[in-house]
């Protein structure tokens, strides 16, 4: 098979949606209809050009975008090749998961939804949740691990200003994985008037391409913003952490048919990738379900879901996305792991060479940059999804 062809293979999943192996929607029967309805309607809303003016409005004046494609010259000249940095910290909201949220709210309204309910590690997709049911009116629970709750208390408190009921998982780890669990079960038991907006690259067909397609904005942007700068549209190298991996398909979409430019994927390695506190899915896991797809996972011979851990609460995650499942498994993705002590240190060091202070997550991808060996000719586009004022309580402990 030729994984470049015309057919847009990376793009597009299948009607099923899979992206090869990958995918799916394995749900219980009550959340059939729900998922049914918003497989056969999502494409057709979001096409719609009345859906497309609102969401571009709301992208410009109300987010902030486009965001800027920053040229990191002091980082670039200690890597010895051009970085530029996609600034999705300077967001509203502080992370590119707001691009989501305002695509699933307006979709939710079409569709008639009254109630929306979410699921957040970090706590920025329960933020950029709370945000846009605030600007619409409309009622919003979040579920969220009561470890992630205590390690990520402001955007908590941020999440509660605006007017969201945040829900603690007490569950497993009590971290994304739980929450997920419990934002589940709250979406079998209100079916019919509850949109659920999942926030990663994860969950049941039609989610993974859904928000994929409203991420790609970071892509679609670097290659104008890079035409602009360099008279080029394609870098040698896209980089982004992965947890579940919305921010990484959003800064790779429009790249995964341009064979020339390197994918890099970034997993948490935790305390190391086989030290048992781990969430390098990809280095540990095996195919299995979970949460509503067929992706890569990390289980058990039995398939029980084995605990991952992250000094990164939105990496702390024992799965990924099935689109990135797919680039790992056909090797057009290149996947690494950074432990906690590294994306430490690369967090105070971007911070201090050139002020601007990433989020945990992003800072695992800085990491793998002195380990690319990359050349003086190469152009990378870091995509920083992040700020790390949701982190400093971490930081501090290391001052």
């Amino acid at each position: 098979m030729n994984l470049f062809n015309v057919d847009n293979n990376y793009q597009n999943p299948t009607m099923e949606g899979y992206y090869g192996d990958f995918g799916g929607a394995y749900i219980p029967e009550m959340l059939y209809s729900n998922v049914e309805t918003l497989k056969t309607q999502y494409l057709q809303i979001m096409q719609d050009p009345i859906f497309q003016a609102e969401f571009q409005h709301l992208l410009k004046d109300y987010v902030g975008r486009p965001t800027p494609l920053f040229l990191a010259e002091r980082l670039s000249k200690e890597i010895g090749a051009t970085i530029y940095l996609k600034r999705e910290d300077l967001c509203h909201t502080g992370a590119h998961k707001i691009n989501n949220t305002i695509g699933q709210i307006l979709l939710a309204q079409r569709l008639g939804k009254k109630k929306i309910i979410a699921e957040t590690g970090a706590g920025q997709h329960g933020v950029a949740t709370a945000t846009v049911c605030a600007l619409k009116g409309m009622e919003c629970v979040v579920y969220m691990g009561e470890k992630d709750i205590e390690r990520q208390a402001p955007n908590v408190a941020r999440m509660k200003m605006l007017g969201a009921t945040v829900v603690p998982a007490k569950s497993g780890s009590k971290t994304l994985k739980d929450a997920t669990n419990e934002a589940i079960r709250a979406w079998i038991n209100e079916p019919n008037e509850t949109h659920y907006i999942i926030g990663s690259v994860v969950g049941p067909h039609p989610y993974p391409d859904m928000v994929a397609r409203f991420q790609s904005v970071i892509s679609e942007e670097i290659r104008k913003q890079l035409k602009d700068k360099t008279g080029k549209e394609l870098p040698t190298h896209v980089v982004a952490c992965v947890g579940g991996g919305s921010n990484a398909a959003g800064a790779f979409y429009h790249f995964l048919n341009e064979p020339s430019v390197e994918l890099v994927a970034v997993e948490a390695a935790g305390h190391g990738v086989h030290s048992g506190l781990s969430a390098a899915t990809t280095q540990l896991g095996t195919h299995g379900i979970l949460h509503g797809s067929k992706s890569i996972v990390m289980q058990t011979a039995d398939g029980q879901v084995v605990e991952p851990h992250s000094i990164s609460a939105g990496l702390d995650y024992p799965g990924i996305g099935p689109l990135h499942a797919f680039l790992y498994e056909s090797k057009r993705g290149t996947f690494l792991s950074v432990t906690d002590e590294d994306a430490l240190a690369s967090a105070f060091h971007i911070s201090k060479i050139e002020g601007i202070i990433p989020a945990l997550e992003t800072a695992h991808a800085f990491s793998v940059l002195p380990k690319m060996n990359l050349k003086s000719t190469d152009v990378v586009v870091v995509c920083l999804s992040g700020r790390g004022d949701k982190d400093l309580a971490t930081y501090m402990q290391y001052l």
